[in-house]
């Protein structure tokens, strides 16, 4: 049964990309080239946005002799700001010259075409799965954000790039930093080993304020705008359980062992966050996943000002429950975590870098999937108001954006009407492909 906390740890002790963290997760890199201890390691950074400048500065504290040497964004004045920024914090390791900041479309190639060791993926998540596999492809080492994809041939080729990574000794490693931080594993090992009993149910809630709205600019096309303000548009996101929930049911995942859910439904909508410059994305959602035993998943995620927010994750077992953020467990076996802090955005850079140098390989590929897939049910589950299998969803092809390559000039997936309104999912009537 899946819902057997033996079954769940046994599935982790031996599956090597289950575990995906600085312990688990790992294989020899035999012959596979690494970076000896006292050198350098260089780092290029594809999306240059607030996320991908944060996580150039995590990279660059968790290794003081890695050095950010190739950037990329779509806006040269993303790269600018970035690099300015990065190089306010950490000094002489930022060292980029213009030579080697590549705009565009293309502009990845360039970083991939770099003599750098690692590249940070940090994009709008619609385009993880594509360069993800380019990264591979070139024989790069691999950090990722969240989220992995928006769409199930997105979800599918994740685990398609994270087996080549696998055979040819790549690291690849999620942005999912939860799993990184040291409180929250220990206290997830101690659930896992049995600690609150068989786990009946998860409540995973990320209840937050409203996110920025990216004011249209004259001159610019739909598809350049829907990309500047992505954080509005479901096809580069996959709304809020994509955007924000996923490390939510990630976290959820985890305590299940990996193991994904037979089915989920939901529900939904948009009552606060309206009008045109919010694009198609809704306000709420609320999901139900249930697995194999009759362990339910509770996930909830908002954006609404004036609310009660609320981020946390709480296990419900037969013999206790957990409250994973506060790192705390009660019931039969009382426990509270009273180790050092973490800041789990360094500690996951300082887990890959460390893997490279030894000669190591993590390989997180397989939980990156599978949570990005519970996020799309999530979604999909909420906009058509019917029952999703996960079945169901690993099979469907169904796409979120543009097949072939994009310009400024492609037609995105979704257009405003004559007064400028997108068209939003309708309960009962949108329907999951």
């Amino acid at each position: 049964m899946l819902n057997n906390v033996g079954n769940r740890r046994s599935f982790l002790a031996t599956s090597a990309i289950a575990g995906g963290a600085m312990l688990a997760g790992t294989a020899e890199l035999g012959q596979t080239a690494h970076v000896a201890g006292s050198e350098v390691l260089k780092v290029g950074l594809i999306g240059c946005g607030p996320r991908g400048t944060g996580a150039a500065v995590n990279a660059l504290n968790a290794d003081p002799q890695a050095k950010l040497t190739a950037m990329a964004d779509l806006f040269m004045e993303n790269i600018r700001f970035s690099r300015e920024n990065i190089r306010k914090l950490k000094g002489v390791q930022t060292a980029v010259d213009d030579d080697h900041c590549f705009t565009g479309f293309s502009g990845y190639q360039g970083v991939l075409q770099s003599d750098v060791d690692v590249v940070i993926l940090a994009l709008p998540p619609f385009f993880h799965p594509k360069y993800l596999q380019a990264a591979v492809d070139v024989g790069k080492h691999v950090f990722c954000e969240k989220t992995h994809a928006v769409d199930p041939p997105g979800v599918r080729a994740v685990l398609a790039a994270g087996e080549e990574a696998r055979e040819k000794n790549l690291c690849v490693v999620s942005g999912l930093a939860w799993r990184y931080h040291a409180g929250v594993r220990e206290t997830m090992n101690r659930v896992l080993d049995g600690a609150i009993g068989e786990i009946n149910a998860i409540e995973a809630t990320c209840n937050t304020g409203s996110l920025r709205c990216r004011a249209r600019q004259s001159g610019w096309s739909e598809m350049e705008y829907q990309l500047r303000d992505w954080f509005n548009f479901t096809w580069l996101t996959c709304d809020l359980p994509g955007l924000n929930s996923v490390h939510d049911l990630d976290k959820a995942a985890w305590a299940m062992g990996d193991q994904p859910p037979l089915k989920c439904w939901g529900t939904g909508g948009r009552q606060v966050r309206v009008g045109p410059r919010f694009g198609d994305v809704w306000d709420h959602h609320a999901t139900v996943f249930e697995y194999e035993g009759g362990t339910k998943l509770f996930a909830f995620c908002r954006q609404q000002d004036g609310c009660k927010t609320d981020i946390s994750d709480r296990f419900y077992g037969t013999k206790g429950r957990c409250d994973l953020l506060r790192c705390r467990i009660d019931g039969e076996i009382p426990w509270r975590y009273e180790g050092p802090d973490c800041n789990r955005f360094d500690a996951e850079h300082a887990a890959l870098f460390a893997a490279i140098r030894d000669g190591r390989a993590i390989n997180n590929s397989l939980y990156m999937a599978r949570s990005s897939m519970l996020a799309i049910m999530a979604t999909w589950a909420s906009y058509t108001g019917q029952e999703i299998t996960w079945e169901r969803a690993m099979k469907s092809e169904r796409l979120a954006g543009p097949t072939t390559e994009i310009s400024f000039e492609t037609e995105p997936p979704t257009k405003p009407d004559a007064r400028g309104e997108y068209p939003i999912p309708i309960t009962g009537l949108t329907r999951f492909i």
